[in-house]
């Protein structure tokens, strides 16, 4: 047990994580360099085109140290956005330290400081590492600088290195194994493994990934996953060395995985505590909880027969992701779908990017929506994510809406803009503080309702790349809600509705029917596209008709028979307007996500 580290690699996105890690497994020999790829650890084509981890990856690294002596280092990667913060915490739990690795020319970024702190919530050791030292932007006695002042360490330990380079690696090793502690439990006593994560075989079932805390495990063993109170007879167990190694027992202080004919990815859960089926008291290892979707969007097959397909695509893509929540949806415009519930933004986006590339099942997704809260005048509390659901507003008595906490870092000359920005988005109770010379930090309580349509690339775009966003869940407030009904010829579309605060009621109607005019092809009649609240029309755009010249083929003569011609076509187009059928294209579902703002 005393030759065994566990640790992660914690860093905001695009500081090198990936990189870094990619090293580490090169130095410990467990790839060819025939063999090897970059981001070695992200094994779907989107994490690769993004850049960022998705799925957390465990790797097992043997390594000889420079006083001879061998031990295994477990790698516990991470996923690097706000929205797998929960597997993130997870991962932590599972490890007795962590690398903390700052940009030598970008500095401390905001996800820097919520993994320092996540870290420091688990008493885990810090070990520093400034890297992209080769880079010529590179700043290292500023960095030095700001780990000092924003995270409160001493920077006099951390370790140089360019992962790109391979420089410094040895030197990563070797903190690892004199710095974090080994781990103190016992194998002795009765079994008790965190589960961080788990990926789905079609052969297997799923396979867990987890930390062994005290105790044993090994293949023919019944086990009890403790929140589910689940009996299942292992299979076999082992260790991660890029592919699975078999190995004939865990104990106590090792990474590893179990097969155990679990079924599904949503049958275990992350955080989750695995004791033996004979333990009489079993309890949960502390941090377990149930993970709640934040965003709320229902999506549609664009050709309606294929909702056979779609329904399948889905039931395959959970087997893999157990965060994802959906439950069966109908629209009078677009037919049968789903209403899925999101992490986040960055997780529903990723969800239609897989569903597009794994299963090539082309789909429309609505407006993304939070979940509000409305208390009736009965007393009764309704929680509601879809806007069809939205109560008759005479019933309601107060609604409330859920309000984050957002941690801005940016350079200080873009201060006025991104002010203005959170302001424009109802950001209230701005604090700024100033962590090194040169830059700040803006924290506001912000609505997530304002934050999940396009808030990050707006940011992005104003700082030109070096604003850094992050959030936490902070309360509900009470706030003035109403729902805002698209009409397109006089139809209700209900997949287009909204929920809105009062004030930014009429411009969010206005933008979107602006949108939806750009999208909607012309007819041979006009059609009116209409926002309305209740009865009430707030905003309307019209698409122009198609026009033909009726009258081109009187050559002068009596004004009659041209009154009589345009007369005709007006009864016609009338006509038309009242039995006319208007396709909303997919394009203007999407055209409603932008909010067109400066």
């Amino acid at each position: 047990m005393n030759g065994i580290r566990n640790f992660s690699i914690v860093a905001h996105i695009d500081h090198g994580k990936s990189t870094l890690a990619d090293r580490l497994i090169q130095h410990a020999g467990l790839v060819s360099d025939r063999n090897f790829q970059d981001q070695i650890l992200d094994n779907m084509d989107i994490e690769r085109e993004r850049g960022i981890t998705i799925k957390s990856q465990t790797v097992c690294l043997p390594y000889k140290s420079r006083d001879g002596n061998e031990y295994i280092l477990n790698l516990i990667d991470t996923p690097g956005h706000v929205d797998f913060s929960y597997e993130v915490s997870r991962a932590l739990a599972s490890c007795e330290g962590i690398l903390l690795l700052v940009d030598a020319s970008q500095g401390v970024e905001a996800q820097t400081v919520a993994n320092l702190y996540a870290a420091l919530e688990h008493n885990l050791t810090i070990i520093p590492v400034i890297n992209k030292i080769d880079l010529p932007t590179a700043n290292i006695e500023r960095v030095r600088e700001e780990i000092e002042i924003e995270l409160g360490l001493d920077s006099s330990g951390a370790i140089l290195c360019s992962a790109k380079e391979g420089i410094g690696i040895e030197d990563v090793m070797e903190a690892v194994v004199e710095r974090i502690p080994p781990h103190n439990g016992d194998a002795s006593k009765s079994l008790k493994a965190l589960i961080f994560d788990a990926h789905y075989d079609s052969f297997r079932g799923a396979i867990i990934s987890c930390r062994i805390f005290d105790g044993t495990v090994k293949a023919d063993d019944e086990i009890k996953l403790v929140s589910f109170e689940s009996v299942h007879t292992v299979e076999e167990v082992g260790v991660f060395r890029l592919e699975r190694e078999k190995r004939e027992k865990l104990s106590a202080g090792e990474v590893g995985y179990i097969i155990a004919g679990v079924k599904t990815v949503s049958d275990t859960r992350v955080g989750d505590t695995i004791v033996l089926a004979s333990d009489p008291s079993p309890e949960l290892l502390p941090g377990f909880k149930e993970v709640k979707p934040m965003v709320f969007s229902s999506i549609y097959p664009v050709e309606r027969s294929d909702v056979g397909m779609l329904t399948e695509a889905i039931e395959k893509y959970k087997l893999n992701d157990a965060a994802l929540v959906y439950q069966k949806d109908s629209s009078a415009a677009l037919g049968q779908g789903f209403r899925c519930g999101f992490l986040g933004l960055l997780h529903l986006e990723i969800f239609q990017q897989r569903l597009d590339r794994e299963f090539n099942i082309p789909v429309i997704m609505t407006a993304p929506s939070v979940r509000y809260k409305f208390v009736l005048n009965s007393g009764e509390s309704v929680t509601i994510e879809n806007p069809q659901y939205y109560p008759d507003p005479f019933e309601i008595q107060e609604s409330l809406e859920p309000i984050v906490k957002a941690s801005i870092l940016l350079p200080e000359e873009y201060m006025g803009v991104v002010m203005k920005l959170c302001l424009n988005r109802r950001g209230e109770n701005p604090r700024i503080s100033y962590p090194v010379p040169g830059r700040l930090e803006i924290i506001v309580d912000m609505p997530l309702a304002e934050i999940i349509y396009d808030f990050y690339d707006k940011l992005k775009s104003i700082t030109r790349g070096y604003g850094t966003f992050d959030y936490d869940f902070l309360k509900y407030q009470k706030e003035d809600l109403v729902k805002v009904d698209f009409l397109v010829n006089g139809e209700r579309v209900d997949a287009l509705s909204i929920v809105v605060h009062r004030e930014r009621a009429r411009q969010r109607a206005v933008q979107i029917c602006d949108s939806l005019k750009e999208e909607i092809p012309r007819h041979m009649f006009k059609i009116a596209i209409q926002g309305t609240i209740g009865g009430q029309i707030i905003s309307r755009s019209t698409v122009s008709a198609f026009r033909k010249d009726v009258t081109a083929k009187c050559y002068g003569g009596d004004i009659t028979r041209k009154r009589k011609l345009l007369s005709k076509q007006a009864a016609g187009k009338k006509k038309m307007k009242m039995i006319g059928k208007v396709m909303i294209p997919q394009s203007a579902f999407i055209s409603v996500l932008k909010t067109n703002e400066d």
